[in-house]
């Protein structure tokens, strides 16, 4: 299906999240796919839910991914899952979230870091709180924001990583997809729709070819149901 994609015409990215070195070793083998990325909790609890392993575990199956993607000149992205806090009681404040960041990045090269609202638990405040000194302590580490939310806070969600300097988002046409421990059916992934609402309302210049956007939501509207 990859080979199918017409990717020398655009300047799209594929990116193939993986939870093991298997899978990282599969997806590395094919030339579509330009980043390698693995979901790090900074929950232990939510670690061992979602990929069977320990944090220091998923420690070293974060090296080997990192090894795999330098060998087949692949750039590796690390999800830190539940950044915004948990529900599990595992310990969660800023300096968690720093502290894993820090050993990621110096311990393991890793330069690509995207915190991660599993459950839905961000809200302006505490997005800026953790954007704005990671991303000024660590200036050389690109900080990606995937954030999950419901439609209603979607666009502030949004503009307070923004303004905290965040420059790499994820989303979701209408926000399909989301956690299975998420405490609310409607908070899903990031609408794209919404996140180009602000841009656009903001004068930030995506390079996303709007007509085409508008054509895949019309697609997506047929594929998946409502």
């Amino acid at each position: 299906m990859l080979s199918k994609l017409e990717l020398e015409k655009s300047n799209s990215k594929l990116l193939a999240i993986v939870a093991n070195e298997r899978g990282g070793s599969d997806a590395a083998q094919f030339d579509e796919i330009t980043y390698l990325g693995y979901p790090f909790s900074v929950s232990e609890t939510f670690q061992q839910r979602n990929t069977k392993s320990s944090i220091d575990e998923s420690l070293i199956k974060v090296e080997r991914l990192r090894e795999i993607a330098e060998k087949n000149n692949k750039q590796m992205v690390v999800y830190l899952s539940m950044a915004f806090g948990n529900p599990y009681g595992d310990a969660w404040d800023i300096d968690v979230v720093a502290k894993w960041s820090e050993v990621l990045n110096k311990q393991f090269d890793i330069n690509i870091l995207a915190l991660s609202d599993t459950i839905g638990v961000s809200n302006p405040k505490n997005i800026k709180q953790i954007f704005e000194p990671l991303i000024k302590a660590m200036p050389k580490v690109e900080f990606g924001a995937h954030l999950h939310s419901t439609p209603e806070t979607a666009y502030e969600k949004v503009g307070a990583a923004y303004e905290s300097g965040c420059r790499r988002f994820d989303s979701a046409i209408k926000g399909y997809g989301g956690c299975p421990m998420a405490t609310d059916d409607l908070t899903g992934n990031m609408p794209t729709e919404i996140m180009l609402d602000y841009f656009n309302k903001n004068n930030i210049d995506t390079g996303l070819d709007i007509v085409e956007f508008d054509n895949s939501m019309s697609e997506a509207l047929s594929v998946f149901p409502k």
